[in-house]
């Protein structure tokens, strides 16, 4: 869906076009901010530019922890075309690596495809090719028929990749930042928005429902419709019904406040009711209203007061992205008999049908030698973060 706010910011200023950021021209005399440029979406170089320095480089969500409940449960997920594992350790903590044998190259775990898979190792690594062994925490530990590699072991570790963990959910960065100095962590990316969302127990719930789409658009048109509610009105007239802020053009939303549902309705389900109980110590406006986050480069969260809705955007290639949408519950809602979780994915399926349509079409748009740079109305102020935490990744030196 496409209509939250509550991004982390960017650094820059309101005068400063999304456009200028990127180096391009475009019609100075309409008074609208301009968005980037339209290679951007389309241009497989543009993509493979932006995978190597902004996707890799970021904090991208893997996924929820819930499996890595014991030393050996691991996590393995395909990001923008680099297989990754994810463990829990023995002593608790988490550790990344590529999915890589350094001897011959071949894959530990099968690979992925386009959802994030679990298993679990027992006790180690072992390479299915010539039994080359690691660590939970990726250090080679023994190489068959070859001790003269004991000494070395540390130079054939794993190839690492950072991890970290937040509110249950798994994030890994690839490739460290290209601007000197130390990476920022975690926690600098998500900036506020913990303490935002403080009344709901991210951590402690667990995945009811999955739903997978294909969209034949590129992952930044889908963050920024995400992030705007200008088209609510014209592309969701069943979301409009049952918020009806929405029909409004989103310029007068406040989402830290939350957004009211219409009078007797509490929830994002067809009837705007459901018989799960709310989240326990959530505010009277977390009890009643809709909250949304989004977590760049690739988490999108919608806080309903018995769900939570968790987006995670897998881009493939300039025109193609998947979409995972995880429905997480309370345990307690989980074990109940006769638990269903159709009232909430039911109408997110159709809200998410309708929202990668139009950006199918958005992107279809985009490829006419006639677009070259879109703009953005101050309702949609919100989208043109996206386009600000792009361009200040992008090295300009390196087109």
């Amino acid at each position: 869906m496409a209509d939250e706010a509550g991004v982390a910011q960017v650094p820059g200023t309101p005068d400063q076009t999304v456009g200028a950021e990127a180096g391009m021209s475009g019609d100075d005399s309409v008074p609208l901010e301009r968005s980037l440029p339209g290679r951007s979406y389309t241009s497989e170089a543009e993509f493979a530019r932006e995978r190597d320095q902004v996707l890799l480089p970021g904090w991208f969500c893997v996924g929820r922890g819930d499996g890595l409940t014991e030393p050996g449960c691991y996590l393995a997920a395909d990001v923008c075309g680099e297989s990754i594992i994810v463990t829990r350790t023995g002593d608790g903590g988490l550790a990344g690596y590529y999915n890589l044998c350094r001897h011959r190259g071949s894959r530990l775990v099968p690979r992925a495809g386009d959802q994030p898979v679990c298993g679990r190792f027992p006790g180690a690594v072992r390479c299915p090719y010539h039994a080359w062994t690691y660590g939970l925490d990726g250090t080679l530990r023994a190489a068959p028929f070859l001790p003269a590699l004991r000494k070395h072991r540390a130079a054939l570790s794993l190839h690492r990749v950072d991890v970290a963990a937040w509110g249950g959910f798994v994030f890994a960065r690839l490739e460290p930042p290209a601007a000197p100095g130390p990476a920022d962590p975690l926690e600098a990316t998500l900036g506020e928005i913990p303490a935002r969302v403080a009344a709901y127990p991210l951590a402690g719930l667990r995945t009811g429902a999955r739903l997978r789409y294909d969209v034949a658009a590129n992952w930044k048109v889908i963050l920024e419709n995400y992030n705007e509610c200008y088209h609510c009105g014209p592309v969701h007239p069943e979301l409009c019904e049952l918020v009806p802020a929405f029909r409004r053009g989103g310029g007068d939303l406040d989402w830290e406040a939350g957004i009211p549902h219409r009078p007797g309705a509490t929830t994002f389900t067809s009837t705007g009711t459901t018989g799960r109980a709310p989240f326990p110590g959530l505010s009277e406006a977390e009890r009643t209203r809709h909250f949304g986050e989004l977590v760049l480069p690739n988490l999108m969260l919608s806080l309903s007061a018995d769900h939570v809705a968790a987006f995670t955007v897998w881009p493939r290639s300039a025109g193609q992205t998947t979409v995972l949408c995880d429905f997480l519950f309370h345990p307690a809602e989980l074990a109940r008999p006769g638990f269903d979780p159709s009232d909430a994915a039911g109408f997110w399926d159709l809200v998410n049908r309708q929202d990668w349509s139009i950006c199918e079409q958005v992107q279809d748009g985009m490829g006419s030698r006639r677009f070259s740079v879109g703009y953005l109305a101050p309702m949609e102020q919100p989208s043109a973060d996206i386009g600000r935490y792009v361009a200040a990744r992008l090295d300009p030196a390196q087109p």
